[in-house]
């Protein structure tokens, strides 16, 4: 360089501030002239928010501003609906350029925009529990289950009965982990039904009586709906990338988890196509991949010496209450107060302030 000229940094935009695309925008700051384009001012772990439920002042742990972890990025706080070659376009009317685009939008999440807002939300929610003598949760996936602990729990007197479609719980692992999660909620006198559902399109506010569709009357003073949230991507479908989106909407990656038919164009966390159970841990995986990958990219390393994803094995850990939990490895199913060890003191929050660089 001449006359003491500065290289120019590539232009990096990451759409999505969630477990992904924050951590990489983190890992990527000083590399490169860093966009984020999120619709919230904040970073949310997401596998602690039920704690705050029951556990109002958690929220303050589990909620980051984009701006406490990201010191040399532009952040924009829109949302993207839609792509060209050159340009991310935002609900705000802005057009952001990039020279390498990264895709963490997740799943569709109705949260609210402020910090602030969402630490109300959540004591909203909690006043909502306290209040209430009996509670329905609708959902028997890894959300519903540790709802229902995390209530049954900090919240010992009130009735909790949980609906869920399927024929058993946390249908997304193992036989053996639904078996014990079972076990433990009917211990703490959760009723579970099984192979039955709650019509959503007929609640109303404030409606006590609900009726499943086995004809099962189940009267509840609040209920909470924890099914599956759709995936963030439906705004993708007109877009260049819109052949890239396989039927179930998940983005085609190939192993650099680059967008298939894309040179500068990644895709990371659950947005993408991989053939893994969807969990956190595996989303910063990706982000650490894609980070040091769009390094060496950006120095000029030859496309042979980039790294490659291998997908994760099947471990997932479902907390219940603060001190026990279910755990699926490899080798083995457990659960206990050793697997709510490791989790379900402080559901990871420490860790992950850490790891985003913030104090824990």
């Amino acid at each position: 360089m001449e006359g003491g000229e500065r290289e120019e940094k590539r232009r990096v935009v990451v759409i999505g501030g969630g477990v992904a695309g924050a951590l990489l925008a983190k890992n990527v700051q000083f590399n490169s002239d860093l966009v984020l384009i999120d619709p919230k001012e904040y970073f949310e772990i997401p596998w602690a928010d039920l704690r705050a439920m029951v556990e109002p002042p958690f929220a303050e742990k589990i909620l980051i501003k984009h701006t406490d972890y990201l010191t040399n990025a532009a952040i924009v706080t829109s949302r993207a609906i839609g792509v060209t070659e050159t340009e991310v376009l935002t609900d705000g009317g802005r057009s952001v350029p990039y020279d390498f685009l990264v895709i963490a939008t997740g799943h569709a999440d109705p949260v609210a925009r402020s910090r602030n807002d969402r630490i109300e939300q959540f004591r909203e929610e909690n006043e909502k529990i306290k209040s209430s003598s009996s509670i329905l949760i609708i959902g028997g996936g890894p959300t519903g289950v540790e709802l229902a602990g995390e209530i049954a729990t900090d919240y010992p007197g009130k009735k909790v009965t949980l609906v869920h479609k399927g024929s058993r719980l946390l249908e997304y692992i193992g036989p053996k982990a639904s078996v014990k999660a079972l076990k433990w909620l009917k211990e703490k006198n959760v009723e579970v039904l099984f192979q039955q559902t709650v019509d959503l399109e007929s609640i109303s506010d404030g409606q006590k009586e609900f009726k499943t569709s086995a004809g099962k009357s189940v009267t509840a003073d609040c209920h909470f709906v924890c099914i599956g949230r759709p995936l963030a991507s439906s705004w993708l479908k007109e877009t260049i990338l819109g052949k890239s989106l396989d039927e179930h909407g998940r983005l085609m990656v190939d192993e650099k988890l680059r967008v298939n038919g894309q040179k500068n164009i990644f895709a990371i966390g659950d947005i993408t196509n991989i053939k893994e159970l969807k969990q956190g841990y595996l989303a910063q995986a990706h982000a650490t991949l894609v980070a040091k990958n769009l390094k060496l990219i950006m120095k000029g390393v030859k496309e042979t010496n980039l790294a490659a994803y291998k997908a994760g094995s099947a471990i997932a850990i479902v907390s219940l209450g603060r001190k026990s939990a279910v755990a699926q490895f490899p080798f083995a199913t457990i659960s206990g107060r050793v697997p709510g060890m490791i989790k379900s003191k402080d559901l990871f929050a420490a860790r992950t302030r850490k790891t985003m660089g913030v104090d824990p």
